[in-house]
């Protein structure tokens, strides 16, 4: 493997840290960006020897050096998954402007689907921002959409998000037809918007169509075992992104029968 793949890694644990900062603060309204790391049992201040990615956690055996809290297994598993993500995105596209988008996208995803995991809601302060942003970089990078004119870019970004949010908002409905209760949030159709500005009407289609599919082999076992009723659709919405984003090209081969 190439050596800057590993730089990559190395620096995706890093990106991972500050995607759990986010994780923690933004469902509290709380600043991101400034402010140091505190506990969340003791709420004291983390040295920065302690906030080391992965290494921190491994010689404190998983507690607070303060309070012996434990410290969720969360973290170190945040920043792995970040650190082999980035590392994926560049293999496969480059290093370049493509992989920044994609990075960032990715890294997006990673803290919506932990969100959404822990508080079961998908936070406006992420999409929306999201989504413009989407819209801009799809103007000034019209090769993100494959195309080479600015404006053809920010119409198939804009046509993008309308699919995106539009499909996840049409299946809410009649999902509230048939069951007679809200099926989607609002935050699931936001967040597909996001991703249809940045990968395109044909990619979030696709990842439409595959979320139900990863939806049915976790919730339902969780569904019959213990009994939830409720199940964050976020992380399978973002899980199926990924996948279109990495393998559209093979599974449209495969459906057209090529």
């Amino acid at each position: 493997m190439a050596p800057v793949a590993w730089i990559v890694f190395f620096i995706g644990l890093f990106v991972g840290s500050f995607l759990n900062v986010c994780i923690w603060r933004l469902p509290k309204s709380e600043e991101v960006v400034w402010g140091r790391s505190y506990c969340p049992s003791c709420k004291g201040k983390i040295a920065w020897y302690d906030n080391v990615p992965i290494v921190s956690f491994l010689i404190l055996k998983g507690h607070c050096r303060k309070c012996q809290g434990n410290i969720s297994l969360r973290y170190p598993l945040v920043e792995l998954l970040t650190g082999f993500a980035l590392m994926m995105v560049v293999q496969t596209w480059g290093l370049g402007w493509l992989s920044l988008v994609y990075g960032v996208l990715v890294a997006t995803l990673i803290v919506v689907s932990v969100i959404d995991l822990r508080e079961m809601i998908i936070p406006d302060v992420v999409s929306l921002p999201g989504l413009a942003l989407a819209l801009v970089v799809s103007f000034l990078l019209p090769q993100l959409h494959a195309v080479d004119g600015r404006l053809m870019a920010l119409g198939l970004s804009a046509l993008g998000a309308l699919v995106g949010g539009g499909s996840i908002y049409a299946m809410g409905v009649l999902g509230e037809l048939i069951f007679k209760k809200e099926a989607m949030g609002g935050g699931d159709v936001k967040l597909m918007a996001m991703v249809g500005a940045v990968l395109g009407w044909q990619t979030v289609l696709l990842a439409f169509f595959l979320a139900p599919i990863f939806g049915c082999v976790v919730g339902v076992p969780l569904k019959l075992k213990k009994k939830i009723e409720l199940i964050p659709y976020g992380p399978f919405l973002s899980l199926a992104s990924v996948v279109a984003l990495g393998w559209k090209t093979p599974i449209f081969n495969w459906i057209l029968g090529r």
